[in-house]
């Protein structure tokens, strides 16, 4: 049985936590063998900065094509599935750190700030960094070549916090980011829970018994994030974790289904067919 592959972070120099690639370097090392073939979906363990600083390109992430140009900085979250294209005429570099990374240096304050870190669903993946971009590798080359490396880990995380933040300010068209806002921590558990448990269960009230809250208010903090119910959002994510099923493995539509929480097709079908309007297997032959 076929499953998208999970990736996890394998660093050079027994680097554990934090990597720095040219892309030229990259591609090259994509051409090697890695167990899997980068050019099909693949979910990540860790976090990746792409900064293109020449050429075009594009890139997949959950089943999505977004167009790269220079300037432009592709965020990929840990969990999100993706995809380099075949032969990538762009030039730059890509950035990849851990979770622990984060958290054993970045600042809680800065993590709450820091949307794609871990709220991808509410988060553009996509960010035109322009100038900040080029000061920011500039000045990240200089301290990975600096012969005192005294701190130099603290200093790394310390600059990339400060750019991710920065790139975060880029995005914001409110004064006010969601992740400051009181119930965020709320909106935050309850999106973890549905990623844990949407194979067990497709019940906001079952959702809001676990986080101790009654339905209507598991809704009123939803739709304060997302503008739809508690409900819509787990099914959403339900089908993107069929589509990314579908697109990436060679299981059977019965086998997914059944991966995801449906013992009979027919349900699974007809869950399918509601949400997106055409069945797993139209789905399936289209792609």
């Amino acid at each position: 049985m076929n499953h998208i592959p999970n990736i996890s972070f394998q660093g050079s120099d027994n680097t554990k936590e934090f990597e720095f690639l040219n892309l030229s370097k990259l591609f090259v090392k994509l051409k090697e063998d890695l167990g899997h073939n980068p050019n099909l979906p693949h979910r990540v363990s860790f976090f990746a900065l792409l900064i293109v600083t020449e050429g075009t390109g594009s890139h997949l992430i959950d089943l999505k094509k977004y167009r790269l140009k220079k300037g432009t900085v592709l965020k990929i979250a840990k969990g999100q599935v993706h995809a380099f294209e075949k032969n990538p005429s762009y030039e730059g570099f890509i950035i990849l750190f851990t979770e622990e990374f984060v958290l054993s240096y970045f600042s809680k304050s800065s993590i709450e700030f820091i949307s794609h870190l871990y709220n991808y669903h509410i988060s553009k993946p996509c960010v035109k960094g322009g100038s900040l971009n080029d000061a920011f590798i500039k000045e990240f080359l200089i301290e990975l070549e600096v012969e005192n490396t005294y701190a130099q880990k603290n200093i790394i995380a310390t600059m990339l916090e400060v750019y991710l933040l920065k790139l975060e300010r880029l995005l914001q068209t409110t004064d006010r980011p969601k992740q400051n806002q009181p119930h965020y921590p709320l909106f935050f558990e309850f999106r973890n829970l549905v990623e844990e448990k949407h194979t067990s269960t497709r019940n906001v009230k079952d959702y809001a018994n676990m986080l101790s809250v009654s339905t209507k208010h598991l809704n009123l903090i939803v739709r304060e994030f997302t503008l739809n119910t508690a409900k819509h959002f787990i099914d959403d994510f339900v089908i993107l974790e069929i589509k990314r099923a579908i697109a990436s493995t060679n299981n059977s539509l019965k086998e997914i289904g059944y991966t995801v929480g449906f013992d009979e097709i027919t349900n699974f079908t007809k869950f399918f067919k509601k949400h997106t309007g055409t069945t797993p297997k139209q789905f399936k032959t289209e792609l």
